[in-house]
């Protein structure tokens, strides 16, 4: 009888006493485990509180994204949208350049390949036969890569770089060991142009 007396006492007036602070005193030691890598308590846990265990994992889920985003990344993501008409043969060349040289590409075939040019305010003289749009910048031409990585990297207030016409020798106008003499040319939004890289040419 007194047994019995004793369980009653526990549940009815000492339990809801204790209870919750021991809740309380375990959650906080799960969640504490779970920041520290612990995983061994998080399946005993989860059966018991299941609710509090899936908050807290959310949490630090969560802030562990964040600051996976604000950190900055070591590699720089040359991320080029090309826009070319269907019948240039010399493009695919540009791009593959590009590609070799760690451009992720966007290859968009359009008829209207003069509109791309109005839209991003390409002067009329250093137009060529495909525009890109990389990382911000206009790339009007067979502009080699090594010219675009310079510019993302030096970041000047241009709106792009061109080479104007389709000069054989620049990537993807190989024609054998045939290299004309090109210039690539800076421009910025009251069209003022400057040389930006020169390229001698050989017979």
């Amino acid at each position: 009888m007194l047994h019995k007396q004793l369980i009653y006492c526990w549940q009815k007036w000492l339990l809801p006493i204790f209870m919750p602070a021991t809740v309380q005193i375990v959650v906080l030691t799960l969640g504490v485990l779970s920041i520290l890598g612990s995983t061994a308590p998080m399946s005993h846990a989860q059966a018991v509180f299941p609710t509090s265990i899936a908050s807290n994992a959310q949490l630090i889920s969560t802030t562990r994204h964040i600051q996976e985003q604000q950190t900055p990344s070591k590699s720089t993501v040359l991320n080029a949208t090309v826009y070319r008409s269907p019948d240039c043969n010399c493009c695919g060349g540009w791009i593959a350049h590009l590609k070799a040289q760690g451009f992720k590409i966007t290859d968009f075939s359009t008829p209207d390949i003069e509109t791309v040019k109005q839209k991003y305010n390409v002067p009329d003289n250093l137009s060529s036969c495909h525009t890109a749009i990389v990382n911000g910048y206009v790339i009007e031409g067979h502009v080699p890569a090594d010219d675009i990585k310079r510019l993302l990297q030096e970041k000047p207030n241009v709106v792009g770089l061109s080479v104007p016409q389709m000069p054989v020798g620049t990537p993807g106008m190989e024609m054998g060991n045939r290299k004309d003499p090109f210039s690539v040319l800076s421009f910025d939004r009251n069209t003022s142009v400057a040389v930006f890289n020169k390229y001698g040419g050989e017979s």
